[in-house]
């Protein structure tokens, strides 16, 4: 496989004033105001339950999730991506009874090191060892602050081995909108059916809506699945930071394409098929490892990719995904993909209309060809 790594689109923000004005543009479009009752706190009953906004070249309308296969077409192949979910927060005390949250990061470090975000962070002082509480509250194992890290992060060993601390005492990552304590629910809901690799710290959330059953319904309708593999990091669930727009750049997350992905991808586009993306984690790496004339390479990397609008698509074709956070470079992903007036009136009617918003929420269905490069080809009519 090859290695490659894509940093952001060509050329960045503009300098000067002109990156500052194109900055307050865009986080005005990413901008819409959500009732507190709109969140979805806790998943649908059944995974393929919810709603689905369809939103076409024509207009919009409402469907549910389970309409997808009647939705797609034959010969369409869907994107998945099978990145696991860690159970990466753990609970513990200080040695004064202060208590003490942590969200360990994975992939950072080596043996039992690793690098943590820790609340309350800034009282803590390096060298103290935190007891972490078990699932009844007993004690399971230990966490020592090594350093202090820019951005709130701090260096910290864990016994016994991370892995197995994780396994025994960690809880699932769930957003802070939530407003809730994960509980025995979303260790298997707010993880995809067909979650592989172990790496994430936050779900790919429009995966969450496909259950055993769709997935074969999808391909009794004669649609293709293939794996992508990008672990979520912190930062994809954040509101934007102003310098990550003026560099065009986002957070550092690692994403593998397999071979068996991209001949599928080759071979969907030869037979006049469409690639389908579920959410905007497999949109990111898809179009991380494409080339200008919209093939892409098997390999592996870190992408910065920031699509937003003004930015073309080379390999998506359509795309599922949730209703995200304003502010989130999620949404400006939907924007790049499907225009801003038309996502910005979308999410109005979804409002309106009662949809649930966010990780748990419904989701939408980007049933219009998207902005496309020079060379790229389009979808078959």
């Amino acid at each position: 496989m090859t290695t490659t790594q894509v940093d952001g689109p060509p050329g960045g923000a503009p300098p000067g004033a002109e990156a500052e004005a194109g900055a307050e543009a865009l986080m005005a479009d990413l901008a819409y105001a959500l009732p507190e009752h709109r969140i979805a706190r806790h998943p649908p009953t059944e995974r393929d339950g919810g709603r689905l906004l369809v939103l076409g070249a024509e207009g919009r309308r409402d469907a549910m999730v389970r309409q997808l296969p009647e939705l797609l077409r034959a010969g369409d192949l869907l994107v998945i991506n099978d990145t696991r979910v860690v159970p990466a927060r753990l609970f513990a005390r200080r040695a004064s009874g202060g208590a003490v949250e942590a969200l360990v990061l994975p992939g950072t470090g080596e043996g039992s090191r690793r690098e943590a975000l820790l609340r309350p962070g800034r009282r803590l002082d390096p060298g103290e060892e935190l007891v972490v509480a078990g699932p009844d509250g007993s004690p399971a194992g230990q966490l020592r602050l090594v350093a202090r890290l820019p951005d709130g992060r701090w260096t910290v060993d864990l016994v016994p081995a991370p892995e197995l601390l994780l396994e025994r005492a960690g809880h699932m990552p769930l957003p802070p909108y939530l407003g809730r304590p994960d509980g025995p629910e979303d260790r298997e809901r707010y993880q995809t059916v067909y979650a592989g690799p172990a790496g994430a710290v936050a779900a790919p959330t429009a995966g969450l809506h496909l259950s055993r059953p769709l997935l074969q319904a999808l391909q009794d309708r004669g649609l293709r699945l293939a794996t992508v593999t990008l672990h979520v990091g912190i930062g994809t669930f954040r509101p934007l930071r102003p310098e990550e727009v003026a560099a065009g750049e986002l957070h550092e997350e690692p994403w593998i394409l397999p071979p068996e992905t991209a001949a599928a991808v080759a071979r969907t586009r030869a037979e006049g098929g469409r690639i389908v993306a579920v959410g905007t984690t497999s949109t990111r790496v898809l179009e991380s490892a494409a080339l200008p004339d919209g093939t892409v390479q098997a390999g592996q990397g870190l992408t910065r990719l920031f699509i937003r609008p003004g930015r073309p698509f080379r390999v998506v074709d359509r795309l599922l995904t949730n209703l995200h956070l304003p502010g989130s470079s999620l949404l400006a992903l939907v924007q790049a993909f499907a225009g801003v007036a038309r996502v910005r009136a979308a999410y109005a009617h979804a409002i309106a209309s009662g949809y649930r918003f966010y990780s748990y929420g419904d989701a939408m269905l980007l049933d219009l060809d998207p902005p496309r490069g020079p060379g790229t080809p389009r979808s078959a009519a």
